[in-house]
């Protein structure tokens, strides 16, 4: 036999002993949505597997023509256990790749860039896994500079990546404290604030949520500009966090074109 295990093809063995290399310390991506967007705004991916490869180009046809080539000649084609042995959790499309994170000196530079023409997303102490991913899904589909985090949540959490389907290195994302927020206007969302359907969201707002369980910390609340309320019907508590980070920048988007995206990608 050649350098290959069996049932698979030229360079799989390397692709996998690459993959065991660098698991603990990379980003996973996590079917071929995650890719795809990965792949489209820059992400460095040395590695990525699949257990049917003719199928992932057949949907790259589909769904995304632009990214086809990259994916032929990145994608490693391995058997089902092998792919199931390093990625448990195997997403429906049996894709699955490594990327670099970006550095965080890089990420802090774009959010301190000046001027700026799209707002930064800051969750102030989430906690909900999920939620995190959704809202950098919703950042990136906006345009937003970027998304940052306070308090003990890694916005970088395997769960946070897979919620945000790969789009995480469509937009900058960080943990800061508070003092560390980007410059520009703070737009903190709370139920006392003014509607802000009577607002016109500047384009380097930094607007802020609270956390889903205690609300806006004393810390932000304090560094504040503007405190701003979303239209809710009496005795409904509050809107799931992602649902208003969404509403909140199509407010600011409604005021603006359509976000852009790249030629040829449906999806």
């Amino acid at each position: 036999m050649s350098g290959t295990d069996e049932g698979e093809g030229p360079g799989t063995a390397d692709a996998v002993r690459v993959w065991r290399g660098l698991a603990a310390t990379s980003v996973l991506l996590d079917g071929f949505h995650a890719l795809k967007h990965a792949l489209r705004f820059g992400a460095r991916v040395p590695v990525a597997l699949t257990s049917d490869k003719a199928a992932a180009l057949a949907l790259a046809e589909d769904l995304a023509p632009d990214v086809t080539d990259a994916l032929d000649g990145l994608l490693a084609e391995t058997d089902d256990a092998t792919l199931r042995a390093l990625v448990p959790r195997l997403h429906p499309t049996a894709v699955a790749a490594l990327a670099v994170r970006p550095s965080r000196a890089a990420n802090l530079e774009v959010l301190a860039r000046r001027p700026r023409t799209t707002p930064v997303v800051v969750l102030d102490d989430p906690r909900n896994l999920g939620n995190a991913g959704a809202v950098i899904r919703l950042a990136a589909g906006f345009g937003a500079t970027g998304v940052v985090t306070t308090g003990t949540l890694d916005p970088w959490h395997p769960t946070v990546v897979r919620g945000g389907a790969g789009l995480h290195f469509a937009t900058a994302v960080e943990r800061l404290d508070v003092d560390e927020l980007p410059p520009g206007p703070v737009f903190a969302l709370d139920a006392e604030g003014e509607d802000i359907r009577g607002l016109k969201l500047p384009d380097d707002a930094v607007l802020a949520f609270g956390s889903e369980r205690s609300g806006l910390s004393p810390e932000l609340r304090a560094r504040a500009e503007h405190l701003v309320s979303l239209p809710m019907r009496p005795q409904v508590s509050s809107y799931n966090l992602a649902t208003s980070v969404g509403m909140t920048l199509f407010h600011w988007s409604s005021l603006h074109g359509p976000a852009g995206g790249p030629p040829g990608a449906k999806d």
